[in-house]
């Protein structure tokens, strides 16, 4: 038997870009690497028209779109950008 706490996720995201700060959990995509497939990382910074963030467990900074759920490129997912 199923009950709902077994589905629920682990995490809790931000997914409103107008109130994200340093420490917030958001879902990131790699669309050129792979398509919509989420991933879980923690904001480092927040500026007006990007944000850095870390793939959770992780000390690599990334640059990422503000959007709700940011998009960050390949080279600087896979640390190609360094």
């Amino acid at each position: 038997m199923i009950n709902g706490d077994e589905n629920a996720c682990p995490f809790e995201f931000n997914f409103d870009p107008a109130t994200f700060k340093a420490g917030d959990l958001v879902s990131y995509r790699v669309p050129e690497a792979f398509q919509d497939m989420p991933f879980v990382g923690e904001l480092v910074a927040v500026e007006a028209d990007h944000v850095l963030l870390v793939h959770q467990g992780e000390k690599q900074v990334m640059r990422g779109t503000r959007e709700s759920r940011p998009v960050v490129s390949a080279a600087e997912a896979l640390g190609e950008s360094h």
